[in-house]
């Protein structure tokens, strides 16, 4: 399909106003950095004494990996956590029963509701006064990280069973199988594939929330930067520096779903079919000799 059937050419007059606010644009941005070039000089940010510490202190380097290996630790353990929440949630939003079905949804509804922040307190500060047990801070974000992420993959997931054809549940229960072998064996295996960038995705965010354990002084990659900051007092130059660390995480995350995404339409693209029976040499199709007797010569 031709791309001029979309959208019209732009004509001389319009390539030209592109032109010009493509320009325009272009100079206000470096005005803009300008700007902020001199003020950072104005202030003294670009003094050596400033970024002497990335070349000179080894152990700045060791911190900073103790904060990338913190923040891993509470990503990796909420995510196992929420995935499992989450596909129990999911399950019971999909099931025929309304005993399993109305509990889910208002489990789903209430923690995709509450602040994130606030569920991180309660493990913090509520739960040991509430039920007499301290919890370290790595667990009370885990677990305020898996009761928010939980519900939210459990949309993600039932999203992707009901984006499946109608007929393949029926199929399974005319087989007679029960909704939840249904739902266990053919369902959510066809469901993680199809919303698996979608879950990648919802990884990213939960990795960036980890950052959240800095209010419960956990020593996550956030916690640990404020502590050089405090140390080294450069805290243009470290901000950089995290942000920097925690968007090349993020694109690796990002990328990891493109390709996946990639995979999977290549996949469903369609290649030789494998239940189609190769042809036979010399013919179009091989005589079959089932139910034929043995022929002149044999047996």
């Amino acid at each position: 399909m031709s791309t001029s059937t979309l959208y019209d050419v732009a004509g001389p007059r319009t390539r030209r106003r592109i032109l010009v606010g493509s320009l325009v644009g272009t100079a206000l941005l470096a005005v803009l950095v300008a700007l902020a070039v001199q003020r950072l000089a104005a202030n003294d940010q670009f003094d050596p004494e400033l970024y002497e510490p990335f070349f000179q202190e080894p152990q700045l380097y060791d911190r900073l990996l103790t904060g990338i290996l913190g923040t891993l630790e509470a990503a990796g353990y909420a995510l196992v956590l929420a995935l499992v929440l989450g596909t129990v949630l999911a399950a019971g939003r999909l099931s025929s029963t309304p005993l399993l079905r109305v509990p889910s949804r208002l489990v789903v509804e209430f923690f995709r509701g509450v602040p994130l922040l606030l569920l991180i307190f309660f493990f913090y500060l509520g739960f040991p006064r509430a039920f007499g047990i301290n919890l370290p801070s790595l667990w009370a974000l885990v677990f305020g990280l898996t009761l928010y992420n939980g519900a939210v993959i459990a949309e993600i997931i039932r999203a992707g069973v009901l984006s499946l054809p109608r007929g393949q549940r029926e199929a399974g229960v005319a087989i007679g199988m029960s909704d939840g072998q249904v739902m266990r064996t053919i369902l959510l295996p066809q469901a993680f594939r199809t919303m698996l960038p979608a879950l990648i995705s919802q990884l990213v965010v939960l990795l960036k929330d980890t950052s959240l354990g800095f209010i419960i002084v956990y020593g996550e990659l956030l916690r640990i930067g404020q502590q050089l900051i405090q140390f080294f007092d450069n805290p243009v130059q470290m901000s950089v520096v995290l942000a920097a660390i925690y968007i090349t995480i993020n694109a690796l995350l990002s990328r990891l779903a493109t390709y996946v995404e990639g995979r999977q339409r290549r996949g469903r693209g369609g290649g030789p079919s494998a239940a189609a029976p190769a042809p036979a040499p010399g013919g179009d199709r091989a005589p079959s000799t089932v139910g034929l007797g043995p022929g002149p010569g044999q047996g």
